[in-house]
């Protein structure tokens, strides 16, 4: 029998997919100056909401949203390539990550440190699958050669660890918050 989903974690998954659909790329409804949730949108729901079908849902919901972007939002279709498929280990990295940091972690000062390791390194694996399939399969360079995408990655992958980063950061302090006034309202009852 399927697990019923609770009315806290579907609040967790209506933010995180309002987060993504606002700040996903260069799309109709993006928000220019948010950076992108995606990755991080992939490692909060795997925290927190475990469930295969809402990584589903997830991957559904960013392929949506490009497909409408490049189809009805005048978005370059630049990034759309047999390529585009290694995002699927890229963000089942980030998922993974979050599942494991849920079981491995707790909410113990002493646990930042792990968690920013285990932040640094599924951004970095997530960014050698999707720059890498996008690099050397996307069809778009003629000559790939790993000369050529070890600068590319030193370039873009420090922006993309800040995005995830800060993604990561506004979850904590939105964990923090709730838990406390949750607290204060268990306190006060």
């Amino acid at each position: 029998m399927p697990r019923k989903i609770s009315t806290q974690s579907l609040a967790i998954a209506f933010v995180i997919a309002l987060v993504v659909i606002l700040t996903r790329g260069h799309h109709f409804a993006s928000i220019d100056f948010l950076p992108s949730a995606s990755y991080a949108a992939f490692l909060i729901a795997g925290y927190y909401l475990r469930s295969t079908i809402m990584f589903v849902v997830l991957l559904a919901l960013c392929a949506g949203l490009d497909m409408a972007a490049v189809t009805w939002g005048g978005v370059s279709n630049f990034c759309v390539t047999p390529a585009y498929g290694f995002l699927l280990p890229a963000y089942g990295t980030m998922w993974l990550a979050g599942r494991w940091l849920e079981d491995n972690t707790t909410w113990a000062f002493s646990s930042l440190f792990k968690l920013t390791g285990v932040v640094v390194a599924a951004s970095a694996i997530a960014e050698l699958f999707s720059s890498g399939g996008f690099y050397f399969f996307g069809g778009r360079y003629p000559d790939p050669t790993f000369a050529e995408f070890v600068p590319r990655v030193v370039k873009y992958f420090p922006k993309q660890l800040e995005a995830i980063a800060f993604w990561v950061v506004v979850a904590l302090i939105a964990h923090v918050v709730f838990g406390l006034a949750k607290r204060s309202v268990r306190e006060n009852a």
